[in-house]
């Protein structure tokens, strides 16, 4: 989110330090671009966000599974077979 915001403020700096040359209409088109710049930069910031949790949560499914299978072969391994 900070780097949208980055992104956001520097997009709008810019901006008003070039309108002073500009027409109305270049300035409303260039902010209009830096808007839309800004909403793709936070859609991939937010996929990455989602992808790094997606992973996590993988890898966390991934070892409670191990886990199961270690305390049942070790269940397994304490029984007897009433012999």
């Amino acid at each position: 989110m900070m780097k949208l915001t980055s992104t956001l403020a520097v997009a709008l700096a810019l901006g008003a330090l070039t309108a002073c040359n500009k027409s109305p209409q270049e300035t409303n088109a260039e902010n209009i671009e830096a808007n839309y710049d800004a909403t793709a930069n936070a859609i991939e910031e937010n996929v990455g966000n989602a992808a790094d949790q997606m992973q996590a949560n993988a890898e966390n499914a991934a070892d409670a599974i191990r886990n199961e299978g270690d305390n049942a072969a070790a269940a397994a391994a304490n029984t007897t077979n009433g012999y």
